[in-house]
């Protein structure tokens, strides 16, 4: 398949409002792709429609972009020929490959058209903002196979690769989807919680019987051990296990053949034996210099010696974490059964410090990759996970700081960031001096008094409230904000939405 075909394809769903109608031109692009037999020009094909490269790294940043050879006045780029150019970026290091890379991308630049190209730099700064989020390619990849949407999604929740999942459903089936299995040592997308203003309405959402569990200042992990072989994955699914050694001893030592564990990891200070916050325990355990002394705390078992529990209520994958993982290394959990007991475990939960509760539905599968109201947490404060569209230089004594950031929603409905105000509030020296570093790395455009950034780096802000405000494009723009922490762990496509933002507004109207 032609790039330049795809690129028109790009740009007609970023026009295209209607939901439906972005479906049938994605599936009509995916069936194109089929057509070519081609697992590489599929795998990336598809990758390219929802903004993603095969490749997690091409090396190449907005500076390598500025000064770019004319545009091709022919198109004459495959689909292939793109993914191997990134390939061969990808692949270069050491000496002289700034150089080489420097060369790749002109030569690829070059031999594409001004259409081509404005797609290379949407998907090379991260910036494909065209509307064509997972959800919506999964509902595609199902129409262009022929299959039901269910075995796509399915497939893809416990594959964590859209890429992968394509090319399997296009050139081999529901047979080839059929075939997927959680896989004790492959990684999977971890089920997510939704949200609720209090403890009585999140039991209404989860129903009875149910848990509450602690809900911890810690980072995401999943286990997986086969054997002696034990693995750590992050939220975003990336092998973290040579940097968490203490996790890997204590699941080393369960009296277990094959186990796949959902749960925290929470820094630990070795000269006191106390918890630290989870900026500290997020950079531990992102830093790849050394390791993190993390303990690890479970809520949740996906697999125990050859049998998969993904569909088990949940109350029995509970009583089986119960059996396998000792009481220390799980996170406190209490029995429901009505509202004044979620009320009362959450009072008790955060006069100990707690971030909250996470209240769960004893009758519910392990939904893969899924936010429902099987789970709902609870937080004491309101808190929403925003993206740093922008930042601003700080003044005075944050001079030479980047200071003031520009939060923003995510869209659903066109896949991009819908702005709601600003802060400079709740950052530390230390904060600052990161945040300007981490920034700049990401940014996309500088002036005297503002960077703007690829829109990749979710920061968690605790607010008073939501305010109308004609001054931002959503409408609305949250009150006095403050900056508690960011979240490495999280992707930009897990951040809360505009409509999350509007309903705590409506609520408090």
């Amino acid at each position: 398949m032609r790039f330049e075909e795809l690129a028109g394809v790009s740009r007609a769903v970023a026009a295209t409002p209607a939901r439906n109608a972005k479906i049938d031109l994605l599936a009509a692009a995916l069936r194109s792709l089929a057509g070519s037999g081609d697992e590489r020009t599929v795998a990336a094909g598809a990758g390219y429609l929802s903004g993603e490269l095969r490749q997690r790294q091409t090396g190449v940043g907005y500076a390598s972009l500025r000064d770019l050879p004319p545009p091709a006045a022919e198109a004459s780029l495959s689909v292939a020929d793109v993914d191997l150019a990134f390939e061969r970026m990808a692949g270069l290091s050491g000496k002289g490959s700034q150089a080489a890379r420097r060369a790749e991308v002109a030569a690829l630049f070059g031999a594409a058209t001004a259409a081509e190209r404005q797609m290379l730099i949407g998907l090379l700064s991260g910036e494909l903002r065209q509307g064509a989020q997972a959800g919506l390619l999964a509902d595609a990849l199902a129409r262009a196979a022929g299959l039901p949407a269910t075995a796509v999604r399915r497939a893809l929740l416990l594959a964590g690769d859209l890429k992968t999942v394509a090319a399997d459903a296009l050139l081999g089936g529901e047979a080839a989807l059929a075939a997927y299995r959680l896989t004790v040592g492959r990684p999977l997308a971890p089920m997510l919680a939704s949200s609720a203003p209090n403890a009585t309405e999140a039991l209404a959402a989860t129903g009875t019987p149910a848990a509450a569990d602690i809900k911890i200042d810690g980072v995401r992990i999943q286990v997986h051990r086969d054997g002696p072989a034990v693995s750590v994955f992050s939220r975003s699914l990336d092998d973290i296990t040579a940097r968490v050694p203490g996790v890997v001893a204590a699941v080393a030592a369960l009296d277990v053949a094959a186990i796949v564990l959902d749960g925290e990891a929470v820094g630990v200070d070795p000269a006191s034996g106390r918890a630290i916050p989870f900026q500290e325990t997020s950079s531990r355990a992102a830093r790849r210099d050394g390791v993190a002394v993390l303990a690890p705390f479970f809520f949740d078992i996906l697999h125990l010696d050859g049998v998969d529990l993904l569909d088990e209520p949940a109350g029995r994958r509970w009583a089986a974490l119960e059996r396998v993982v000792p009481g220390p290394l799980r996170v406190g959990r209490t029995m429901l059964t009505t509202p004044e007991e979620a009320e009362q475990a959450f009072a008790r939960a955060v006069a100990k410090g707690h971030e909250g509760l996470v209240i769960k539905s004893a009758a519910a599968p392990y939904d893969v990759g899924r936010r429902g109201a099987a789970w709902v947490k609870v937080k004491p404060r309101h808190t929403l996970d925003l993206v740093v569209l922008a930042v601003e230089w700080g003044h005075g004594r944050r001079r030479g700081w980047l200071s003031n950031l520009h939060l923003g929603a995510r869209d659903p409905a066109t896949g991009g960031f819908v702005m709601l105000g600003k802060t400079f509030k709740g950052m530390t020296d230390e904060m600052l001096r990161w945040q300007t570093e981490k920034l700049r790395s990401l940014a996309v455009e500088e002036s005297e008094w503002v960077v703007r950034v690829r829109p990749e780096l979710v920061v968690e802000v605790a607010f008073d409230g939501v305010q109308t405000s004609p001054r931002y494009p959503g409408g609305v723009a949250l009150r006095f904000a403050r900056v508690l922490r960011y979240r490495e762990d999280k992707r930009p496509e897990e951040a809360d939405t505009i409509d999350a933002v509007r309903a705590i507004h409506k609520g408090a109207a």
